[in-house]
């Protein structure tokens, strides 16, 4: 339900009542130093409406910098999470795509041996209405960033990309607006940002935001290793 003349929306995201408002989305959910505008606030309220996200789980934010347009984020939890409540949905397979010598090998899960060398993910999804399951495969060399996680945990992060564009794919009505943390563009942008939520913060917000701006305040100001700076009015 959407109030139009507060521009608030409230909804239910699993068991948890959700409220979120262009104040709170730019506040609590908004990384980076950018002011958002009201367009972006409420494409952000909406579209976490409509696939029932939780932004206070980390399952969606934005990411904001100067005057660029702000970028939705999404937890691949929160696209299986999507998926799965469709009742055509039966399953996802994903692995990696391996040079092992002069053989090129698909495998599943994302270990990769010492003697090989990484060319890609790959993920399969399964639609009770299709009669071949849903296949992607993407290559690492026009993914790799080389920077962080990117460079620790190649295989994780390649995997993880082929599993969220097989997902999209499979539900483009559902799922195709959303793009995950792993994907390069999104990734390069969350490199810089250092905000780090612990769970009694998180708590607060749950609560519905029933408590003043002063206590949220307070919470947030004990906690170091939240970078908000809470200007509630």
């Amino acid at each position: 339900m959407t109030n139009i003349e507060t521009r608030e929306v409230n909804y239910m995201a699993g068991n948890q009542e959700i409220k979120l408002s262009p104040s709170i989305v730019q506040q609590f959910i908004t990384k980076g130093n950018g002011q958002i505008t009201m367009t972006e606030a409420v494409n952000f309220m909406q579209l976490c409406r409509y696939a029932e996200l939780n932004p206070f789980l980390n399952e969606a934010y934005l990411i904001k910098f100067g005057q660029n347009p702000a970028q939705m984020v999404t937890s691949k939890e929160a696209l299986l999470k999507r998926a799965s409540r469709q009742p055509d949905y039966k399953g996802m397979e994903s692995g990696i795509v391996v040079l092992a010598g002069d053989e090129v090998r698909i495998k599943k899960g994302q270990l990769l041996y010492p003697n090989e060398r990484l060319l890609g993910g790959w993920a399969e999804v399964y639609r009770s209405d299709f009669e071949k399951p849903v296949y992607v495969e993407v290559g690492f060399d026009e993914y790799d960033t080389g920077k962080s996680t990117w460079k620790k945990m190649p295989a994780n992060m390649i995997n993880k990309v082929a599993e969220a564009a097989a997902l999209r794919r499979a539900y483009p009505e559902t799922l195709g607006a959303l793009y995950t943390e792993e994907e390069p563009s999104v990734h390069e942008l969350k490199e810089v940002v250092e905000v780090t939520e612990k769970s009694e913060t998180t708590a607060v917000l749950l609560d519905g935001f029933n408590k003043n701006a002063s206590e949220v305040k307070e919470v947030a100001e004990d906690d170091e290793s939240i970078e908000l700076e809470l200007e509630l009015g």
